[in-house]
């Protein structure tokens, strides 16, 4: 996932699930600060989830879940006031 999915400022909805992703999920992902749901299940993605998460405070959905991503979960998820699904399940 390019650096660049951050200056997709007014992007609401990011559906890239089931589509062999590697690398790591951009920090630059927490800039887009519309985003209502993100969707990056079952690729192949490493490292750990972005603490910048926790800057999208319009986010409902978070679907990470069939990656191969480790670490702990960042604290700043429990700002998400708006979360109602997450899915983290089958990561490292």
């Amino acid at each position: 996932i390019p650096s660049e999915v951050g200056l997709l400022s007014n992007l609401r909805e990011l559906y890239l699930s089931d589509n062999q992703l590697t690398g790591s999920i951009p920090s630059e992902v927490g800039l887009i600060s519309f985003l209502w749901e993100l969707q990056l299940y079952n690729n192949q993605l490493t490292g750990s989830i972005p603490s910048e998460v926790g800057l999208l405070s319009y986010l409902r959905e978070l679907y990470l879940s069939d990656n191969q991503l480790t670490g702990s979960i960042p604290s700043e998820v429990g700002l998400l006031s708006e979360l109602t699904f997450l899915y983290l399940d089958n990561n490292q």
